[in-house]
């Protein structure tokens, strides 16, 4: 409990950390949208204090086939278009200066020869510039002209990748690319992790399958930090902690209050006000309920519910003027 300024005590809001293993569960849609329903999710069970994802560089580059399927479908579609195969309902409207364009190939030569012109101007004279007025020019003219990012976000293709790290970071995601050596990123969670159980955390979301982080949320759970697996399977990392919820259930934002099982938090964080410890019980979510599911208790008194019954590159040629992703915004580089 804790004392407000009018003297009434309330509880004491339950902080929350998110890690991210990228490499082991990428987004398999938008990555803003994917982030931002994960934060949704996180916010059910606290404050969210941190959301860290952790890959190494192949997970910015690597094209997933539904983004190699989504150009493809983009760039035929504007052939047609160009040819006069297809006639678009409504003309294309530049959300940067409201001009009205017929097909989108000119919407985007419109884009290119203007606005990118005149932002990379911006850019040059942000450059020559120093200190605080560097600063406040280029919050005012380059980062903070949101009109141009969206736009740009929408026509320009990043050169490399899909720009995974910049809209993970708009979504407020602490990006962490790691060295490119074997079980990088698992070290850089298990450090995380061990952090977490040392600074006051309440609440441990880790979105990733992989069973190498069984040890350590084992022990998160004996040092009475509660623990949440994000993934695909429940048999899998999901067993070692106390509640599992279907990754594929969060992405498509499905997961509500009811499905992070209130009664099960509210006895976990009862017994350990209690000195108690986080709990002993697995509970499993689908997100789609199975007549086929039933209950049973394992021979540690655990119960355990089921639900359930039984790197590519494209190039494109009308876009070689697009800006190329940058992980690191200390260079001033602009990324999409």
């Amino acid at each position: 409990m804790v004392k407000t300024k009018d003297g009434l005590f309330i509880p004491k809001e339950k902080k929350v950390v998110v890690l991210w293993d990228l490499d082991n569960k990428p987004p398999r849609g938008p990555p803003y949208e994917a982030a931002t329903a994960l934060r949704r999710v996180a916010e059910k069970l606290g404050k969210v204090v941190e959301i860290s994802a952790y890959a190494n560089r192949h997970a910015f580059i690597h094209l997933p086939h539904w983004v190699v399927q989504e150009r493809r479908e983009r760039r035929n579609l504007d052939f047609a278009e160009r040819k006069g195969e297809v006639i678009p309902i409504e003309p294309y409207l530049c959300s940067v200066c409201g001009r009205k364009c017929k097909t989108n190939l000119e919407l985007k030569k419109h884009f290119k020869q203007l606005h990118e012109r005149e932002r990379q101007k911006k850019v040059n004279r942000m450059r020559s510039l120093k200190g605080k007025k560097r600063q406040k020019y280029k919050e005012r003219y380059v980062s903070g002209n949101e009109k141009y990012n969206e736009a740009a976000r929408k026509l320009l293709t990043p050169k490399i990748g899909y720009g995974l790290g910049s809209e993970l970071r708009r979504a407020g995601v602490n990006v962490k690319m790691v060295e490119d050596k074997p079980q990088a990123a698992d070290w850089a969670v298990k450090r995380q992790i061990q952090h977490s159980m040392t600074c006051g955390v309440d609440w441990l979301v880790l979105v990733s399958d992989d069973k190498d982080f069984s040890d350590m949320l084992r022990k998160a759970r004996e040092a009475d930090l509660g623990t949440v697996v994000v993934s695909d399977q429940d048999r899998g990392l999901g067993r070692h902690a106390d509640l599992w919820v279907p990754w594929i259930g969060v992405e498509n934002g499905e997961i509500g209050e009811a499905d992070l099982m209130p009664e099960m938090r509210r006895q976990f964080e009862e017994e350990k006000e209690s000195g108690g410890g986080g709990g002993d019980g697995l509970f499993s979510l689908s997100y789609e309920e199975d007549e086929t599911a039933e209950m049973e208790r394992d021979g540690f008194g655990r119960f355990n519910v089921s639900a359930f019954s039984e790197d590519e590159w494209v190039e494109d040629e009308d876009d070689d003027f697009a800006l190329s992703d940058s992980d690191d915004d200390s260079d001033d580089e602009l990324s999409f």
